[in-house]
């Protein structure tokens, strides 16, 4: 019975932890999340925290109220507070309203609720946060809507219509429409219940989870995709240990369907040839993820993420539940690219990356990575022979350089790449494009959009930010460079010509007016061989000289926040 004593002491020891003020800033939430990250920079946020478990909190952060990060609010953040700390206090939530634009075909990612898709869309969203001592609740619903333009999309590309879903269609859950008459959603959004034993939180959540250290991608928990219904089990603020910091967050949750076929029509030959019908029950999804800052080099946070997303009715044991522990073998029948029944004792999706931060106030500058791989070496020789094999990455880092003309005024310089294509190793031993699965086909994603890096499988992305930093406002150049599904290409088309590269010029701002906060960004993607097309050379001797088959797409993102001080 020991034991039972054990757990019962530590649980009136957590009951008497010391009360804080457990508010969350919601992940991609517009201009105040990157606000806090550059602070961090300049040595006015604690280079203890990681930034690589987000959403953040208040008690991580140090605040009362994480929607004022200049301190200049004339009143309390509470509609509601009993003198009695401890007792129920009550908080109104940003209202915001976000509307984006794509002319052409999609583009853009790490929008949440928002759909890929041609023409208009729109989101809104607000909420409500209570507290009464150990007990948090917060109601942020979003509300979306989206037109979905048609447009020429890879499902009905001629000459790689099998082949476009054996590598994608038959794989992975990511529709090129949401729907053909409008698309329109009402989510939970960023809601939770939590119970916060300082430094640890437990409870269920729909919120949006960012895991890794990347700014523009993150490997395998994003904000690409709407946030899914989990359990979550995680600290409130870094740890201190002998050894240094600790933060740690446990997650199990259940995925959905998009429930739209892969391509545009199901009427097209394509469809009714060459798609198989996925399984229809919802998946499992379960990670952890620890970070670790050695007292011995401060600011520099090393870390690991695993992830598995399992079918339900894959699933038979406990350990299947949880992403440390080895599964519980089963034998499961499966359709294969040709639509025969195959029997597989492999059922988990599974994803491994390791992480590292370093961020040193002194010199303005952090520098970041995160190196994952979705499937196990076999073996410790597998794994220095082939560290490549099966591997993806995110590289970045951002520099604050001081304007002296401008006391308080900095220049920002910013990079970083990410990589999900296959390297030359997939071509020795077989490796599945990240995202995608055979087994559970619904893939990485909820809803029909990718849980991690929104650029999409096999796909590479470079991005150059220059801008000028006035505590919250900002004004600001991006170049982009993104290359679409390099997996495929090299797979299908293998034409040196017809790689699909899109090069974006983006001009963003975020400024700050009283209670407003104000958000945007206008730019020009032009995507060289749209859908890895080109015209014939004329004439044909001459290689580099062919009909251009490019398109041009106009984007753009506008959007309003009002805080309630």
């Amino acid at each position: 019975m020991s034991w039972k004593k054990d757990l019962l002491s530590l649980f009136l020891l957590l009951l008497g932890s010391q009360f804080v003020f457990s508010q969350v800033l919601p992940v991609g939430t517009p201009v105040l999340e990157d606000k806090y990250r550059r602070d961090q920079l300049l040595g006015l946020v604690d280079s203890s925290i990681s930034f690589v478990i987000r959403p953040l909190t208040a008690a991580a952060l140090g605040r009362t109220n994480l929607f004022d990060p200049l301190g200049d609010a004339q009143s309390a953040p509470y509609i509601y507070e009993h003198p009695d700390q401890g007792g129920l206090a009550v908080q109104l939530l940003p209202a915001r309203f976000q509307y984006q634009l794509n002319s052409s075909h999609p583009y853009g990612w790490n929008d949440g609720p928002l759909v890929p898709s041609k023409g208009m869309q729109a989101f809104l969203t607000g909420g409500i946060f209570a507290q009464y001592k150990f007990i948090t609740l917060q109601l942020q619903p979003e509300l979306m809507a989206a037109s979905t333009g048609f447009y020429d999309g890879m499902g009905n590309l001629r000459g790689y219509g099998l082949e476009w879903y054996r590598a994608v269609g038959n794989k992975i859950d990511m529709p090129e429409y949401f729907g053909r008459n409008g698309y329109a959603r009402a989510y939970l959004g960023q809601s939770s219940l939590r119970f916060n034993f300082d430094p640890i939180s437990i409870g269920v959540s729909t919120e949006n989870l960012w895991w890794g250290p990347g700014r523009e991608n993150a490997l395998l928990l994003s904000n690409t995709a709407p946030g899914f219904l989990h359990f979550t089990i995680n600290t409130t603020k870094p740890v201190a240990t002998p050894v240094g910091l600790f933060e740690a967050q446990l997650v199990g949750g259940k995925l959905k369907q998009s429930g739209f076929p892969p391509s545009s029509d199901k009427e097209l030959q394509h469809f009714e040839q060459y798609y198989i019908e996925k399984p229809k029950d919802d998946r499992y999804f379960s990670g952890m993820i620890v970070s670790y800052q050695p007292k011995w080099i401060p600011g520099l946070s090393l870390g690991y993420i695993g992830t598995f997303i399992a079918n339900m009715d894959h699933l038979s044991g406990l350990n299947d539940y949880l992403p440390f522990l080895k599964s519980t073998p089963k034998t499961i029948t499966y359709l294969d690219d040709l639509g025969k029944e195959r029997k597989t004792r492999t059922t988990r999706d599974r994803y491994h990356s390791a992480f590292f931060r370093w961020v040193m106030p002194a010199a303005h500058i952090e520098v970041y990575g995160e190196y994952g791989r979705n499937n196990s070496a076999a073996n410790f020789r597998d794994l220095v022979v082939r560290p490549n094999q099966s591997r993806a990455f995110v590289l970045g880092f951002r520099k604050l350089v001081p304007l002296s003309f401008s006391p308080g005024d900095y220049f920002q310089l910013a990079f970083e790449a990410t990589e999900l294509s296959r390297p030359p190793a997939h071509f020795l031993r077989n490796s599945q494009t990240w995202y995608t699965h055979p087994i559970v086909r619904d893939g990485y994603t909820h809803r029909g959009q990718v849980l991690g890096a929104g650029i999409g499988p096999g796909s590479n992305v470079q991005s150059f930010d220059f801008s000028w930093i006035r505590d919250i406002k900002q004004v600001g150049l991006k170049v982009e460079r993104l290359v679409r599904n390099e997996d495929f290409f090299y797979t299908y088309v293998y034409d040196l010509r017809r790689s699909w590269v899109d090069l974006t010029f983006s001009g963003y701002a975020n400024w700050n007016y009283k209670n407003l906060l104000f958000y945007g960004n206008m730019g020009y993607s032009y995507a060289h061989n749209y859908r890895y097309e080109f015209s014939q050379p004329v004439p044909q001797n001459d290689f580099w000289n062919f009909g251009r088959e490019d398109r041009g797409n106009f984007m753009m993102q506008l959007g309003i926040s009002y805080r309630f001080k």
